[in-house]
Parts: structure tokens; C-alpha cells; sequence
């Protein structure tokens, strides 16, 4: 069975591109299994399997995470721009900007 994630001819891509693509994948991945346990938590009335599911929603948190770094690793004006971005107070789109200005200098 084939993948979908290539937009271009696997063959004609580098190794390294590969395997950027297979971790944007697995960063949408990531996101979706924590949007359905957000959506599987939000109605559950057993607190128990509530529990293991908010365990299970911050596993995929935990990975999502750590695709992203990767990701940023390899795409350091990437993380000029979230650096502005996340864990910061203010508003969100002017902080988004001044990242992208720093990343284009």
C-alpha cells in the first residue's frame, strides 16, 4: 500500500526530504489523535476511562511535541518565528510578525 504524503516523485526526493515529509505526517497525526481524544473526553461520563484517555491525549501532546522540535531542528527560522510565538504574552499575531522579521534578517 502506498503513502499520500509525497506531492512530487518519492524517487526524485532526497533522503532527507523523505524523512521530513514522513514527520510533517506524523506532526498531523499527532494533532488529530489529540483533537479526537479532546472530542472522546468531552462527552465520556465514566471518570475512569476519562483518566486513561486524558493520559493517552497527552502522550499524543508528548509526541507531537517532540516531531515538532525535529522538525525545528532542521528548520531553525522555523523557530525564530515560533520562539515569537509561543509561551510569550501579548497578542498573538503581532507577535507572529515580529517572529517573521526576525527570521528574514
Amino acid at each position: 500500500m502506498g503513502f499520500h504524503q509525497y506531492h512530487e516523485p518519492p524517487e526524485e526526493l532526497s533522503k532527507e526530504t523523505r524523512t521530513f515529509a514522513r514527520m510533517i505526517t506524523s506532526v498531523v497525526e499527532e494533532a488529530e489523535a489529540i483533537g479526537w481524544y479532546e472530542q472522546r473526553i468531552s462527552i465520556e461520563t465514566d471518570e475512569e476511562a476519562k483518566a486513561i484517555m486524558k493520559n493517552a491525549q497527552q502522550e499524543e501532546m508528548k509526541h507531537f511535541g517532540m516531531d515538532l522540535e525535529f522538525l525545528l531542528r532542521r528548520k531553525p527560522e522555523w523557530r525564530t518565528i515560533l520562539k515569537a510565538v509561543l509561551f510569550t504574552k501579548g497578542d498573538i499575531i503581532e507577535n507572529a510578525k515580529k517572529g517573521e522579521e526576525k527570521a528574514e534578517k
